[in-house]
């Protein structure tokens, strides 16, 4: 009987637990429902769909779809956004990683370059915008500078059909790099220093413990850090929109930005919400791709 007691008591203690522990998640789940599941439904219905946002919404099967691969515009920015996000996640990786490493020495005032690094990260991204297209000016600092090194006829960067992607992509590392710095900077400082300790007594130089210490530790950190730039550089939208509007032509025009064109100023949502389920499949893929990777390269010790 005793016994008996007890267990219903442990059985209630931990209902009552379980109920405590989901109403403190449930407002997220409600959140995340209402927010996001609910919006992202009614995008999938809308891609099926012929809708200015005025008029009755009519059924259009798949017309949207095949409309937006008939678009040179569509594609072309699925090709743009392919090469936007992979030298901003390469170089953006490259980059952190390097300051952190930097800035992990014993450095005099080493605080004050972190903050000088990370601030981009928080600045306004209106600002941003405004003060690298003053540097891309062709009479600004960036060709001025060009000028004086001997460089005859400087990039035209942002006004440049060739060279707007690659201008976008050195600013977009600029801002971002320091949030990923610190990513990596916290990782640095989880190495236990026994580690290196004992790789220097067995004779091994820098660069040795660079490879078989530090990017291996890291490589969990390098999984993050990948996942975030790649997720945030196809999803890229007001970095391009404030510098270029996807301009000159269509030259700088990524998915996030026909996305919008396709919705406000088109007003053909069926299209947008096609092209929007376009590239969540593309990025879906993808982190389902990284995640089958991750078991082969990422190392949890």
């Amino acid at each position: 009987m005793a016994a008996s007691g007890k267990s219903k008591k442990k059985m209630s203690l931990n209902r009552r637990n379980t109920l405590v522990g989901l109403s403190f998640i449930l407002p997220n789940f409600i959140g995340f429902f209402i927010f996001v599941m609910i919006p992202v439904a009614f995008s999938l219905m809308l891609s099926f769909a012929d809708w200015d946002g005025f008029n009755p919404m009519k059924f259009a099967g798949l017309d949207n779809f095949v409309a937006i691969f008939k678009d040179r515009v569509f594609r072309g920015s699925i090709w743009k956004t392919l090469y936007f996000s992979a030298f901003t996640v390469f170089f953006s990786m490259c980059a952190s990683l390097g300051l952190a490493i930097l800035l992990n020495q014993r450095l005099k005032g080493k605080g004050i370059f972190r903050c000088a690094i990370f601030f981009p990260y928080v600045a306004s991204t209106v600002a941003v915008a405004a003060v690298w297209n003053s540097l891309f000016r062709d009479i600004g600092p960036i060709n001025s500078i060009l000028r004086a090194l001997g460089v005859a006829n400087p990039p035209g960067w942002t006004a440049s059909t060739a060279w707007v992607i690659p201008a976008l992509i050195i600013v977009n590392i600029w801002k971002n790099m320091g949030y990923f710095m610190i990513v990596y900077l916290a990782a640095l400082q989880d190495i236990p220093e026994s580690l290196y300790e004992a790789a220097r007594i067995d004779g091994a130089n820098s660069m040795q413990c660079f490879r078989g210490i530090t990017l291996p530790m890291l490589t969990p950190s390098t999984f993050f850090v990948v996942m975030m730039l790649t997720i945030n550089s196809f999803k890229v939208f007001d970095l391009v929109y404030l510098m270029t509007e996807g301009g000159p032509g269509n030259a700088s025009t990524m998915m996030s930005q026909y996305i919008y064109n396709r919705a406000f100023i088109a007003w053909n949502y069926g299209e947008s919400s096609a092209a929007a389920m376009i590239l969540f499949l593309i990025l879906g893929l993808l982190t389902i791709l990284q995640f089958r990777m991750e078991k082969k390269w990422v190392s949890y010790m």
